[in-house]
């Protein structure tokens, strides 16, 4: 018996998050049957952090113990001939038998796509939000770096379990411009329920002239004021990577 470490990548598009439910097709629930076909008989899989309905990854990790008695790659290539198109295994290890992948982590990395014209673009729009009126470069920048560092996201985002830690530190918080697509790459120890989602849709809002920046400032300062409600589509969100330390 070993632990294994895998590194999955998956279209979100037709899956209801990551995390198994009863009667909904999940990420963890294609793993788990996969492994199953191939003799696992482990109870589940874990999985580094939750993304939601509609979100997708090209990093995300999972963890499962198997008694397996051939080499990890030939075990990666048996996982993937039995996991749908939509879902792909990337690399696999072995690791110690203590090692969790949610709570091991050191810091999670997702990117969010957006791209600015007046009309929908039908083969962009299912990866990428398409927003309209264009965004302002100045602002879209500095709304990025009022994040980084060490803050109370509870304006932002909501704690897994009532009661629970909302501060978070951010380590990269940045905007990078390509023709007419944007891409939001945030880096932290740690995330809130949908907190990338609302990061995003208020950085919108500034940049738009809708919102000004000091009411974001305001919210990372403790200082109550109204947040605009309204989340980014799951669709652009990609959990990008998941950072261990060095074994």
């Amino acid at each position: 018996m070993a632990r294994y470490q895998i590194t999955i990548a998956y279209d979100g598009s037709n899956f209801f998050g990551s995390q198994r439910q009863a009667k909904s097709r999940t990420v963890q629930s294609q793993l788990e049957r996969a492994l199953k076909r191939l003799g696992w008989q482990g109870k589940s899989v874990a999985l580094a952090g939750r993304t939601d309905t509609g979100v997708h990854a090209t990093g995300q990790v999972a963890a499962f113990d198997y008694e397996w008695n051939h080499s990890p790659d030939e075990l990666l290539t048996a996982i993937n001939g039995n996991l749908p198109d939509d879902i792909v295994v990337e690399a696999i290890k072995l690791v110690h038998d203590e090692f969790h992948p949610r709570f091991d982590a050191l810091s999670r990395r997702y990117c969010y796509r957006l791209f600015c014209q007046p009309r929908r673009k039908p083969f962009r729009e299912r990866y990428v939000w398409r927003v309209w009126p264009a965004l302002d470069e100045v602002a879209l920048h500095h709304t990025a770096s009022l994040f980084l560092g060490q803050h109370d996201f509870s304006a932002f985002g909501s704690a897994t379990n009532p009661g629970n830690n909302t501060i978070r530190t951010i380590t990269r918080s940045c905007w990078q411009l390509s023709g007419d697509e944007w891409m939001f790459e945030v880096e932290a120890d740690g995330f809130l329920y949908r907190m990338v989602r609302k990061l995003v849709h208020v950085q919108v809002a500034v940049a738009q002239g809708r919102l000004s920046a000091q009411v974001i400032a305001n919210a990372l300062a403790g200082i109550k004021n109204e947040i605009p409600a309204g989340l980014a589509p799951a669709k652009g969100l990609t959990l990008v990577e998941v950072t261990y330390p060095v074994v």
